[in-house]
């Protein structure tokens, strides 16, 4: 597989064909101070993979659900083929935790990676500064009724 390495701040580019063989998963940025973290995960499908990757999501979802010390979580998609994960973690031991778990081994199973991503699936190790953790059904403001009684205006799937 060709690729290079900046060397310096922990980064990496990759360059990948697909049929090249990656390594599964590419990590980057730093622990830091202890803390609320998360984990910003970019996922590439290959074209005609999008749905293993859909499944590979709601598997990795299973894991996390058994996880006291993984919550929120959130499987996004940013384009047909480009995928996201967002989870939180209340300090650096629930992220280790996670790592170590079956989650982290669905990013382990190299085979099954090079099977559906275009590249390695790329994990940014991030801090969380500030949230906002609940969210009403309905959105509130501007004159929109919210609260248990109002109807819901979006659904997450």
């Amino acid at each position: 597989m060709p690729s290079s390495s900046s060397g310096d701040q922990g980064h990496e580019s990759t360059t990948t064909t697909t049929d090249d063989r990656h390594r599964g998963v590419v990590m980057t940025g730093s622990d830091g101070e202890d803390g609320t973290k998360a984990f910003y995960i970019l996922i590439e499908a290959r074209p005609d993979k999008t749905s293993e990757v859909r499944t590979m999501l709601a598997d990795i979802l299973r894991c996390v659900q058994q996880e006291p010390a993984t919550a929120p979580w959130y499987a996004v998609q940013h384009s047909p083929t480009t995928f996201a994960i967002f989870e939180v973690f209340p300090n650096l031991a629930g992220r280790q935790a996670h790592i170590d778990g079956e989650g982290g081994d669905i990013f382990r199973d190299i085979g099954r990676m090079n099977d559906i991503l275009v590249r390695p699936a790329h994990v940014q190790k991030v801090d969380v500064l500030m949230s906002k953790q609940i969210f009403t059904v309905g959105y509130g403001g501007c004159g929109v009724k919210s609260g248990p009684d109002a109807p819901a205006t979006r659904e997450h799937r």
